[in-house]
């Protein structure tokens, strides 16, 4: 290949589900193995891919998800990888109901009472974020529960409405999703390094990125680089920390796992009462989670674009040529990591971004 068209030498920084699915998208490019395409996943947790958000999320895929231009790409290609490389079985892959729940909390300690929690205070179980206007309208009656929604008490419910229809939302194991992915890449050529990424190189006089510097784990952390004529950073909160120029900030979410009583790691500090406070808001309504054993309490940050909107999806060229960011999708990482996966590998492999219009989503806007 001459030298107006060197060959592309991608490095991906971040193995959460953004980064690993990206590298999936790049390596199942059609232009892949005919131009000596070489990418390369740099990820800093000594444990593996998927040691943030993207292994602790809930896995919520929504058609009613936002942004509408990633979600749109993003629903279907789901669909698709999960006919593809048997989702169901390797990764989870269901659709699922998903509703808004009203009612009252019983405190655990009750064995008959009101139906009331402290203070007498309504619970609500509701991920809003992006639903639009054409979202059913809640209907009062207390007999609106699914029939298979046995785990919630009926007689605490003043209101179930569905939140969107039949097949517009689904579910992943997002540790699972994101390590298949990661696996998928490299049965297709994926390099996968274990090492801290520190800086990422720039020719200042050519105005492009030349490379990633890191940090080896292990005993000696050597420091190394990798030549690169692409990066992608897609290391989720701690991106500021390679480039500050970001307005990223990560919020702190808590969440626990429960194992119903009918038998159905990373450094981020896990506040104990947040944790607790989860467990008695679903034990006032659910005696099934109520009794259950509590498996895992965590926490995780979600990177947020700190100036609003978002995430930042592309090339970042008022910094350097090359130079993609894919950061900042708040809680519907796991539901847009296919879209953001098809847009980066589109803009790298053919220079320009076919499946959607992401102009609102431009690195432009934020740095």
């Amino acid at each position: 290949m001459s030298s107006e068209h060197p060959v592309r030498q991608i490095v991906i920084i971040g193995g959460g589900i953004i980064g690993c699915t990206t590298a999936y998208y790049l390596c199942s490019h059609p232009a892949f193995a005919t131009s000596g395409t070489k990418v390369t996943l740099l990820e800093a947790s000594v444990y593996g891919a998927a040691q943030g958000a993207s292994g602790k999320a809930g896995g919520l895929v929504a058609k009613w998800a936002y942004p509408k231009e990633l979600v749109n790409v993003s629903f279907p290609e789901h669909v698709r990888l999960a006919q593809e490389h048997n989702g169901t079985q390797r990764w989870g892959w269901r659709f699922v109901a998903c509703g808004s729940w009203e009612g009252r909390g019983q405190l655990a300690r009750e064995d008959t009472g009101t139906g009331v929690g402290k203070g007498g205070e309504r619970k609500s179980l509701e991920k809003t974020n992006g639903l639009d206007a054409s979202t059913p309208a809640k209907t009062q009656a207390p007999t609106g529960l699914p029939d298979d929604l046995t785990w919630v008490k009926a007689e605490l419910t003043d209101a179930y409405s569905p939140m969107a229809p039949a097949g517009a939302t689904a579910q992943v194991h997002p540790r699972l999703f994101t390590t298949s992915m990661l696996e998928l890449a490299q049965e297709k050529g994926l390099e996968f390094v274990a090492g801290k990424a520190t800086a990422i190189e720039i020719d200042n006089a050519a105005g492009s990125v030349t490379g990633v510097t890191y940090a080896e784990r292990g005993a000696d952390s050597a420091t190394r680089t990798i030549p690169a004529t692409h990066v992608v950073l897609a290391a989720g909160a701690w991106s500021p920390h390679i480039l500050p120029a970001l307005p990223i900030t990560g919020t702190r979410a808590h969440s626990i796992t429960i194992r119903p009583r009918d038998g159905t790691v990373d450094d981020v500090e896990v506040d104990q009462g947040a944790c607790e406070s989860i467990h008695e808001h679903v034990a006032s309504i659910s005696a099934e989670l109520r009794d259950g054993a509590v498996d895992k309490r965590q926490a995780c940050f979600l990177p947020v674009v700190s100036t609003g909107g978002g995430p930042i999806v592309g090339e970042a060229t008022s910094i350097a040529k090359g130079l993609v960011i894919a950061t900042g999708h708040t809680c519907w990482g796991i539901c847009n990591a296919p879209g953001t996966a098809k847009a980066v590998a589109e803009l790298v492999m053919e220079g320009k971004i076919k499946c959607a219009n992401l102009k609102n989503l431009q690195p432009g806007r934020f740095l």
